[in-house]
C-alpha cells in the first residue's frame, strides 16, 4: 500500500482453470490473518474457513490487519487508524487481486465488522460479489451500548454511554474509568469516532453486487435481526442463518461456558452448513460467469 506494508496469505487450490479468489476480511480489533485476536481468542475462524473453500476450489487471501502481527510497521501508533484506513487497504488488495492471472474472479468476504468494511470499499474495486458474515445491521455505538448493558454496574453504564456520546459527536475523552479502560482507551477513540460515523445497513444497501447474508442463530454479539436488518436494506441480497452456529462460527450452545471456550478451541471444525452456504454462492456466481 501507499502508506507500509500488509503482509497476508494466499491459499490455492488444486485447479486445471484459474478459480475465483476470496479475499478475506477480518472482524474488529487486532484480529490476524488466521482471525486470533488477543481479546476475541485463538480459534483461527479465518484459516479454517480459506483451508474449507480451497478444498471446494475456490482460493483465497487472508491478511493481518494493518497494525497487527506481520503487518505492524504499517501502523505503529493505534491512534493513525480509522475505518477509512481499513478500507483502503481492502480495495488495495482487491486491485492486486483482480490484476492476477491466476483468478478468474473477485469475491469480497468480510465477518464481523470486516463486514462493514468490505460494504464500504466493494464500490470501489473489482468485485463481484460480497458475503457478509455475521455483520452488524446498525451503527456500531448502538451494538456497543447493548452489550455493556448487561455487563456493567448502573454507574459504569452511565459512564461509558457519556463517553459513547461523546465519540458520536466527535470528541476525544480523556476521562476513561479503570473498568473501561480496554474499550474506550484514548489511543483507540480516534478510530471509534469514525467507526460510529458508519451506518452498516446504509453501505450495505448501496451495493450494486449479488451479495450472500450469513448468520448464527446462537452467535452472542450480532443477532439474527442485524442480518435482517441487512437484507431489508438490499432486498435482492441472499440470506442464511444457520442453526447453532455462534460468532467464530463454530456450533456451540447460546450460553455458557461452552459458548465461551469455543473462542479459544482452534481444532472446533466449522459449522458446516456456513462452508456449504458460501461455497455454493461463489461457485454458483463461477457457473454464471461461464455462461455468459
Amino acid at each position: 500500500t501507499g502508506h507500509g506494508v500488509l503482509r497476508g496469505s494466499l491459499l490455492l487450490p488444486r485447479s486445471a482453470v484459474p478459480p475465483p479468489v476470496v479475499l478475506l476480511v477480518a472482524g474488529s480489533g487486532p484480529t490476524d490473518r488466521d482471525g486470533n485476536n488477543p481479546f476475541g481468542g485463538n480459534n483461527r475462524y479465518l484459516l479454517r474457513l480459506a483451508e474449507a473453500l480451497a478444498e471446494r476450489g475456490i482460493a483465497s487471501v487472508r491478511y493481518d490487519k494493518r497494525g497487527v502481527a506481520r503487518s505492524l510497521a504499517a501502523a505503529p501508533r493505534e491512534e493513525d487508524l480509522s475505518v477509512g484506513v481499513y478500507v483502503d487497504d481492502v480495495v488495495a488488495w482487491s486491485e492486486r487481486l483482480a490484476r492476477d492471472p491466476r483468478f478468474s474472479r473477485l469475491i469480497l468476504v468480510g465477518h464481523s465488522e470486516g463486514a462493514l468494511i468490505a460494504s464500504l470499499a466493494a464500490p470501489r474495486t473489482p468485485a463481484e460479489e460480497l458475503i457478509a458474515i455475521a455483520g452488524s445491521g446498525q451503527p456500531i455505538d448502538r451494538v456497543l451500548r447493548e452489550q455493556l448493558r448487561g455487563r456493567l454496574p448502573p454507574a459504569q453504564l452511565r459512564q461509558a454511554d457519556s463517553v459513547l456520546a461523546s465519540l458520536k459527536a466527535g470528541e476525544t475523552r480523556g476521562d476513561i474509568p479503570p473498568a473501561l479502560a480496554n474499550l474506550l482507551r484514548p489511543s483507540v477513540q480516534p478510530y471509534l469516532i469514525s467507526l460510529f460515523r458508519e451506518d452498516p445497513a446504509r453501505a450495505f444497501g448501496r451495493l450494486r453486487i449479488p451479495t450472500l447474508i450469513v448468520q448464527g442463530r446462537n452467535d452472542i454479539q450480532v443477532g439474527v435481526a442485524d442480518a435482517k436488518a441487512l437484507q431489508r436494506a438490499k432486498p435482492d441480497s441472499q440470506l442464511v442463518l444457520i442453526d447453532g452456529m455462534n460468532h467464530i462460527l463454530r456450533i456451540a450452545p447460546s450460553t455458557g461456558l461452552q459458548q465461551l471456550s469455543a473462542y479459544n478451541d482452534p481444532n472446533l471444525p466449522l459449522a458446516r452448513q456456513l462452508v456449504e452456504a458460501v461455497s455454493r454462492f461463489i461457485l454458483r456466481g463461477a457457473d454464471a460467469e461461464k455462461g455468459r
